[in-house]
Parts: structure tokens; C-alpha cells; sequence
């Protein structure tokens, strides 16, 4: 395994796991955001290849219960980037993928079969649905990183979940859960590896403990800082941020009301 993708992720010195490497970690251990793409079409077959690593996510109960609008018309991103806050890089992508929980497939499904399709109201199926398309999208970001693509997810896509749903003419029954960017990455443009919390943080061995929390937190805000001083961006603690953005919902404080409105009763 790289020692140097290892140490990357975490910027700090840690015995590296004694394990052969492969390209499926060094592709996965390289991820970063890429937000900046150059002015260049995708490969034909992209799109394909990307929808058919999403379909080869692992999916509960083989219910497959997800779908994706893919969006290239520059007026449709622009409409879509202004209800995702004004996201510049949705348009400056050519390619943006909004990946949908898609309980109507199965609701037609039942209704061709005369069974009752009121059971597809349960939140657990709701639950289902986000987690399946969760998978299914991180398999195309994979996909399309070790094309040697960029990509970026756009969760704001959530601010205006009708709004989106009427652009890109939604049925009942489907909630659009999140986007992602596709493009060739800018290469002036530098990226880096953002580092993530330290195992110690985020592993639990055979039951949950918060022992090593704070210190691992502690440990790991000065090297957060240390990347966002290279990137440019504003410096502040992994933990303050993450405590002051659980209170700013925004439009999406209305969340369930919108869920409501899309069709899922939440029962």
C-alpha cells in the first residue's frame, strides 16, 4: 500500500497497514473535491460507464431503488446551479449527474403486479432508498476518478427539493438526494488531499468509546489548518465548524416538509 496516499489522508506519521497495493487504493486513497474544469468534452461512453459502476453498488434486497438524471443543456445547470446556491461549477462542468431515491419504480412495479404499493410510505424504505443511492453514486465518483475525471458532490441540491424536482420533472415518490460535477480537472487549478479525522476518532473496536476523542480531535485540528492555509480557504477548527453548520439548515430546516411534498408520507 502507498505509504505516502496512507500518510496523505491523515498528515500524520502512522505505521502504514502491511498490505500489497492496488490501483482500486490508490484511486480511492487520492480522492479530493475538483471544483475548476477545463473547457474539454468527456470520452463518449462516460455516462454509460459511470451508470453501470453505480449499478454495480451492492443494493438491499436487490430493490435497486435509485435513478439519475444526467444534465448537459447549459441553461438546465444554470437553473439547477442557482437553486443549489449559486454553485458556478455545476455549469463549468459538462457533465452533472443529480442521483435520485426512486421509490416510483417500485410503486408502478406493484400496481402492474395488484399489490398494494402503500407499503413504500415507510420512512425504512425512504431509509433504503438514500442509503442505495448514496452507494450507487460514490461507485460512479470512483469510477470517474480512476478515469482520471474530477468530480465534486453538491449536496446543496437539497436546498429546493421541489424546485428541483419540477426542473427536471420528477414523479411522485422521488427524492433527489444529491449532484455531482463531472469534468476534466482544471490543471492550474491545484488540489489537495484534504485530511480526514484519525482512525482514533471514527474507530471503535467491538463497542463504541469516546476515550481517544478529544485527543485525536485535538491532534488533528493543526493539520486541518495546514491544509486549508495551502488551499487558500479560511482557517478554522474541524470541530467549531462542524458545530456551527448543524445550525444552519437554511431552506433545508424544511426538509420533511418538502419529503412530504414529493410523496413520502414518512409513516
Amino acid at each position: 500500500m502507498s505509504h505516502d496516499l496512507f500518510q496523505a489522508r491523515y498528515r500524520q506519521e502512522a505505521a502504514t497497514p502491511d498490505l500489497p497495493g492496488n490501483e482500486v487504493l490508490t484511486t480511492l486513497l487520492s480522492h479530493r473535491s475538483v471544483r475548476s474544469y477545463r473547457d474539454a468534452p468527456l470520452p463518449p461512453g462516460t455516462l454509460e460507464t459511470l451508470v453501470a459502476a453505480a449499478s454495480s453498488a451492492s443494493s438491499s434486497s436487490h430493490l435497486q431503488p435509485w435513478s439519475v438524471v444526467a444534465v448537459e443543456d447549459p441553461a438546465r445547470k444554470a437553473r439547477l446551479a442557482e437553486l443549489a446556491g449559486g454553485q458556478a461549477y455545476i455549469v463549468q462542468a459538462p457533465l452533472f449527474l443529480v442521483w435520485l431515491a426512486d421509490l416510483s419504480r417500485i410503486r408502478r412495479a406493484a400496481e402492474r403486479h395488484d399489490v398494494d404499493p402503500a407499503g413504500v410510505e415507510a420512512l425504512e424504505h425512504l431509509l433504503l432508498a438514500v442509503v442505495d443511492t448514496a452507494l450507487a453514486a460514490q461507485n460512479a465518483f470512483v469510477a470517474l476518478e480512476s478515469l482520471g475525471l474530477g468530480g465534486v458532490f453538491i449536496g446543496a441540491i437539497r436546498n429546493h427539493p421541489e424546485q428541483v424536482a419540477a426542473e427536471l420533472d420528477l414523479p411522485p415518490h422521488v427524492l433527489p438526494v444529491v449532484g455531482l460535477c463531472v469534468g476534466w480537472p482544471d490543471p492550474d487549478i491545484a488540489t489537495g488531499i484534504k485530511p480526514r479525522l484519525p482512525q482514533q476518532a471514527v474507530l471503535h473496536r467491538e463497542t463504541y468509546s469516546t476515550v481517544a476523542e478529544s485527543a485525536a480531535i485535538e491532534a488533528y485540528e493543526p493539520r486541518l489548518k495546514s491544509f486549508q492555509q495551502e488551499q487558500g480557504m479560511a482557517l478554522i477548527d474541524w470541530s467549531l465548524q462542524a458545530a456551527n453548520r448543524i445550525n444552519r439548515l437554511g431552506t433545508r430546516a424544511r426538509m420533511a416538509e418538502a419529503v412530504r411534498n414529493l410523496g413520502f408520507p414518512l409513516r
